[in-house]
C-alpha cells in the first residue's frame, strides 16, 4: 500500500507525479492547467473573500469527508453573503505515512462537490511534514455579489423572523460518535446550502442576514447577530428542530444541541411580512425541508429563549472548547 513520504514534498519526480496522478487528475481545468505561478481570473463588480482551515478527524466520516467538507465550508460561507461562488484555491499539508489511496479518494470528493456547486479550484499548494498519516487542507473561495443585494448581520430588525433550515447537532454528533467508537445512524449534514440562498433570491424575498450555523452552533452565532444588529432575539425552544437520535446522544453525553457544530444548516433573518413565504421557499429544497422559524428579533440586546414552560433563560455564547474539533 503506497504511502506519502517526505519526497513527496520535494519539488522533484516524485512530487510531480502525485500532482499529475492525484491533484491533476481529479481538477482538471482551463484555469489550473495552466500551471502558472498564480491564476489568472476575470471577475467584475463587489466579491466576498473567505478562508478557512480544515482539521477534522476522522477523515472519512458517515455523510463525508474532508475533502467534501472543506468545499462546502467554503462555499458556504460565500454564499451567507448574498455571493455566487466562482474560485477555490487549496492548500494540502499532508503528513508522512497518509494512504496515497485515501488521498485519491479525499481529492476526488473535493472535485465532484465542487463541481456540484458549480466553482472551480483554480490554484493550490502541497507540503509534506512528519507525522503518522494525518492530512490539513486550507480552501479559500471568492464568490461575486450582485447587485441589489446587502446580506449582513448588522442588518436586523425588531420584528424579523429568524428561520433555521433544519436539524441542529447532526454533524458534531456524528464526529463525535466517530472518535468515541459510538455504533449509531446519526450522520453528517454537510452539504452545500445553495439552493435556499438562490430560492430567496428568486423569489425576491429581502434576505436581511444569513449565516451558517458551524462552531459555537445556534446560540452563539446569534449572540453575534444580536450584538451586530444592536437588537434581541428571542428564540423558542419549542420550534427548534433536533433529529431524535441526536437528541438521544445529546443527554447521554450532557451537551446542548444549541452549542452543537453543524456543515448543512444556516439561519435565515428576513422581515416579518416574507416570514411564511421564505419559509414555504427554504423547505421546497432537499437541505431546508425541516426548516422552521424558531424567533424573532426585538428591542434590547443578547439571546434569549423562551422555555417549553413559558420561562425565560438567557442563550450566551460558548464558553471554553467545543469538542471535538468538527472541521
Amino acid at each position: 500500500m503506497e504511502k506519502i513520504v517526505m519526497a513527496h514534498g520535494s519539488g522533484g519526480k516524485t512530487g510531480a507525479e502525485l500532482m499529475s496522478n492525484i491533484f491533476g487528475k481529479h481538477f482538471k481545468n482551463d484555469i489550473l492547467d495552466k500551471m502558472e505561478d498564480a491564476a489568472v481570473l476575470e471577475i467584475n463588480g463587489r466579491i466576498a473573500f473567505s478562508t478557512d482551515s480544515f482539521v477534522v478527524t476522522p477523515l472519512e466520516f458517515k455523510g463525508g469527508d474532508i475533502g467534501k467538507l472543506c468545499i462546502c465550508g467554503t462555499v458556504n460561507d460565500l454564499l451567507m453573503m448574498g455571493a455566487v461562488p466562482k474560485y477555490i484555491t487549496c492548500g494540502f499539508i499532508l503528513e508522512e505515512g497518509l494512504d496515497i489511496k485515501l488521498l485519491d479518494r479525499l481529492v476526488a470528493s473535493m472535485a465532484k462537490t465542487a463541481e456540484a456547486a458549480g466553482v472551480k479550484i483554480v490554484a493550490g499548494d502541497t507540503k509534506v511534514v512528519e507525522g503518522s498519516g494525518g492530512l490539513y487542507i486550507n480552501t479559500s473561495g471568492i464568490g461575486i455579489i450582485p447587485d441589489g443585494r446587502n446580506v449582513s448581520a448588522a442588518n436586523c430588525r425588531p420584528g424579523d423572523a429568524v428561520i433555521l433550515s433544519g436539524t441542529l447537532g447532526d454533524h458534531h454528533a456524528c464526529i463525535l460518535s466517530a472518535r468515541m467508537e459510538i455504533e449509531n445512524n446519526i450522520k453528517s449534514d454537510c452539504a452545500v446550502l445553495a439552493d435556499i440562498p438562490n430560492g430567496l433570491f428568486d423569489a425576491g424575498i429581502d434576505v436581511k442576514t444569513m449565516r451558517d450555523v458551524t462552531r459555537g452552533g445556534l446560540g452563539t452565532i446569534l449572540n453575534e447577530i444580536a450584538e451586530q444588529s444592536k437588537c434581541r432575539i428571542e428564540l423558542l425552544e419549542t420550534a427548534v428542530p433536533v433529529n431524535d437520535d441526536v437528541r438521544g446522544f445529546a443527554d447521554i453525553l450532557g451537551l446542548d444541541p444549541l452549542y452543537m457544530g453543524n456543515e448543512g444548516k444556516m439561519i435565515v433573518v428576513v422581515p416579518a411580512e416574507d416570514e411564511e413565504r421564505a419559509l414555504e421557499i427554504m423547505r421546497a429544497t432537499e437541505v431546508g425541508k425541516n426548516a422552521a422559524v424558531v424567533g424573532h428579533v426585538t428591542d434590547g440586546s443578547g439571546t434569549v429563549m423562551i422555555t417549553r414552560l413559558g420561562g425565560t433563560r438567557v442563550v450566551d455564547v460558548l464558553y471554553g472548547e467545543g469538542l471535538p474539533r468538527i472541521c
